[in-house]
């Protein structure tokens, strides 16, 4: 019956993200509280902003997915909450940044992955999932368009904060802006060629496998898939 069908599936949507956040999310929430409230019995204010900060935008994604209706298979979620933790706790509590040289380009290569798949999602999910209603290049292309457009926005937002506020984001200047928008458009290379990837058929593994199961979870968006797709 499709109640019952339907209701099996949403329990086992509901188990796949409570396992993958049991182990890695759930633990990064705890440390993130815990620093918390260590901080504040030592008195150490800009660590207990940056924890509570860091952990109210990790729980931001899980707000969001629930408001639009939007299930994520738990590797992404779990990547993102990686991502915001590594970026905001620390990259700034902890100077990761100043640490370790490669910290900050490592971060973009792997924020510009995202774009890329979250680009390919956002228009496959424009066709409602039709592979044919326009070229695999034309999707593909679309799909690094967009994510090579926020790499590059992000950048602007860099210089402008420097430039009114007195800042150092940028670091080192030209160098630094120019080697982000080369790592930037690596990787969202790497993310569009995956979704090129799973319009082939290839999503047996790797990054098209998990576009693949992102539409499997999200059917209501892809409306077209099963039609034409079979």
């Amino acid at each position: 019956m499709p109640g019952i069908e339907e209701h099996i599936r949403d329990c086992y949507i509901e188990f796949m993200i409570i396992r993958g956040h049991g182990i890695i999310v759930y633990l990064i929430w705890a440390s993130l509280v815990a620093a918390a409230l260590e901080a504040v019995f030592l008195g150490r204010w800009s660590m207990v902003f940056v924890a509570t900060f860091t952990l109210l935008v990790s729980l931001t994604p899980a707000i969001l997915t629930n408001r639009y209706h939007v299930n994520l298979p738990w590797p992404f979620f779990t990547g993102m909450v990686l991502f915001i933790f590594a970026t905001l706790f620390l990259g700034e509590a902890f100077d990761f940044y100043d640490r370790y040289w490669w910290w900050d380009i490592l971060l973009h290569g792997l924020s510009a992955v995202g774009f890329g798949l979250a680009g390919f999602i956002f228009v496959f999910s424009l066709f409602e999932g039709d592979r044919y209603a326009a070229p695999a290049w034309a999707i593909t292309f679309i799909s690094l368009s967009f994510a090579i457009s926020i790499g590059a926005v992000w950048e602007i937002f860099e210089f402008l904060m420097d430039v009114s506020f007195g800042l150092n984001m940028q670091k080192t200047g030209l160098n630094d802006t120019m080697l982000d928008l080369i790592v930037n458009i690596i990787g969202a290379s790497v993310g569009a060629l995956a979704g090129l990837g799973f319009l082939k058929g290839r999503s047996k593994s790797g990054l098209p496998a998990l576009i693949a199961e992102f539409v499997r979870l999200n059917r209501h968006f892809f409306k077209n898939f099963d039609k034409r797709n079979k």
